[in-house]
């Protein structure tokens, strides 16, 4: 009979001990979550009434980062172009009746379109490449220099572009 009480006792000292241990961390855990909780909650209180920040469409565009995002739009335009001019490339040398089938693609209305503003954008990419790298040297930072240089990037894009279209 005693060393059945002996390992009843130890059994149940045992279960209390794991009783205490998971009473232990689940308190541990209800802390966690409550914490966790509350912080969430405050930074949703936060975060719900304050006002959002100044979209895009609210500031004034000014002409140097309209010319910036352009410069980038061009450039992600010209790389594409150049694939295209790759495949035109390989059909040619594939044979006539290959180029055949560009002939009938180059001559709809949609693809001179496309090539129209393909060239606008070139010669948009070059100028105002031309212009960022004197800015580089550090050449017409003022304001008004800034201003004259972006509006004279625009004129010779413009003319470059209607010489090639209309006269060459």
């Amino acid at each position: 009979m005693k060393i059945i009480l002996s390992t009843d006792l130890h059994t149940f000292i045992s279960i209390l001990r794991l009783e205490l241990f998971y009473l232990f961390f689940l308190k541990f855990c209800k802390k966690n979550i409550v914490k966790t909780y509350t912080r969430i909650r405050f930074c949703f209180k936060m975060t719900n009434n304050r006002p959002l920040s100044p979209h895009l469409s609210i500031h004034k565009k000014v002409l140097t980062a309209v010319f910036s995002i352009f410069h980038r739009f061009t450039g992600i335009a010209l790389s594409l172009g150049t694939i295209f001019i790759a495949l035109w490339i390989s059909l040619i040398a594939l044979g006539p009746n290959f180029f055949y089938v560009y002939e009938q693609v180059a001559s709809s209305l949609l693809f001179k379109f496309i090539l129209f503003f393909w060239t606008l954008g070139i010669f948009y990419h070059l100028f105002n490449g031309i212009r960022y790298l004197y800015w580089s040297f550090g050449w017409g930072m003022d304001l008004k220099t800034v201003y004259s240089s972006g509006y004279l990037v625009l004129f010779f894009t413009i003319v470059a572009t209607f010489i090639v279209w209309f006269y060459l």
